[in-house]
């Protein structure tokens, strides 16, 4: 094991796809002394590896979507940079409507997507059959789709992220608990963690459904809850189209993409409380395949492969918390994506190394993302949420 720094530039806290993201962007802009602490035994083991891998263009808020209009080509591009192949895959999300206020909302986040450049497009009942003529389409009024959205492996991002920042020289390190922020005087001054101190002027809270309680160490509240949310994958099913998009049901929260020969597929509990727990609830799976196989028969077919539960970390506007603390300095937040911080993880590295070498975060303007805007009670909402 590696020996733990006495002193670093930058600590960041929490390994998966944030954090990474973070210290390889902080090590490209010349920063050096970088310490990453994951407290598991390998990085994103967390949410990002138990997250379902999607990217999209398809958001309500002008901010998500320019995210995602820088994120996800560095995702494209990821293989050349990092040496890294992450299996990335544009084969489309599919958004199924059933219900009146939805085809509404999404008439007008489909006018703003397509003002900022994204291809979406509305489809009708027969191109929606011929796209995916293995979903029932009873009760759908209508249907988008973008061909620019698709699927890569998580695991693959974090680990091409973890090189990355080694070769540039920073250390990252596992099986390294951070316990406590030390502060004095309004700003952070050092991290204690389960090997010994680490003295440090800035601290990155990129502790994912975490992040409440890494706040909790420096006095802040960061307003993340966690919230848990589970999926399956089935065993092979011969008729599935190689051509497959990300199928979303958002009335239900039910989703299916192709994973292999066969199918993975998530329904969100809209009564799930929050909390930490990760193990499957079985109940709720009943419901979730009941749901599924009426969406999508031939899943009646198949078996299950595996199941698995994971953590969202849930903002109160369900759109990230990102930068500068003002009555903490030194400390930084990367929080609060609700679902949708694998696709965002690459530009948002990139921002907060941004906001820590060159004084402010300037690819993308996050100013209505900073945690002051809880204070403020400013009224935007993230609607496209699965």
């Amino acid at each position: 094991m590696a020996l733990l720094p006495k002193t670093a530039e930058v600590v960041i806290i929490g390994g998966g796809v944030m954090g990474t993201s973070t210290a390889y962007h902080l090590a490209k802009k010349g920063c050096r002394q970088v310490v990453l602490l994951e407290k598991e035994t390998f990085f994103g083991q967390g949410a990002t590896g138990r997250c379902a891998g999607g990217f999209r263009h398809q958001f309500a808020t002008e901010i998500d979507i320019r995210l995602s209009k820088h994120s996800i080509p560095m995702l494209e591009r990821f293989s050349l940079e990092m040496g890294q192949e992450i299996g990335f895959n544009q084969c489309g999300y599919l958004f199924l409507l059933s219900r009146e206020e939805d085809v509404l909302a999404f008439r007008e986040n489909v006018e703003l997507q397509r003002r900022l450049g994204v291809e979406s497009v509305w489809l009708s009942a027969e191109e929606i059959a011929q796209l995916v003529p293995v979903i029932h389409l009873e009760g759908i009024a209508a249907s988008t789709f973008c061909g620019q959205d698709g699927l890569a492996d998580p695991s693959s991002v974090v680990q091409g992220y973890v090189k990355g920042a080694r070769r540039l020289g920073a250390t990252l390190l596992t099986e390294t608990e951070a316990l406590d922020i030390e502060v004095a005087g309004g700003r952070v001054r050092g991290v204690v963690t389960d090997r010994g101190r680490i003295q440090t002027p800035v601290v990155v809270n990129a502790a994912g459904p975490w992040a409440g309680q890494v706040g909790a160490m420096a006095g802040v509240d960061v307003f993340v809850k966690p919230v848990r949310r589970q999926m399956s994958v089935t065993t092979p099913i011969p008729q599935l189209p190689a051509d497959f998009p990300m199928v979303i049901d958002f009335a239900q929260s039910l989703y299916f993409h192709r994973e292999g020969p066969g199918i993975l597929t998530g329904m969100s509990n809209p009564d799930e409380p929050p909390g930490f727990d990760q193990s499957v609830d079985l109940d709720w799976q009943i419901r979730h395949f009941e749901a599924a196989t009426l969406r999508m028969p031939i899943l009646a077919e198949a078996g299950i492969l595996n199941s698995w539960a994971g953590l969202y970390e849930v903002s109160p506007d369900a759109l990230p918390i990102l930068g500068r603390v003002a009555e903490l300095d030194g400390f930084i937040c990367i929080n609060g994506f609700s679902g949708h911080g694998f696709m965002h993880g690459p530009i948002c590295g990139l921002l907060i190394a941004e906001e820590i070498v060159d004084g402010g975060a300037h690819t993308v303007d996050i100013k209505s993302l900073r945690i002051e805007r809880f204070e403020r009670r400013e009224g935007l909402k993230e609607y496209v949420v699965v």
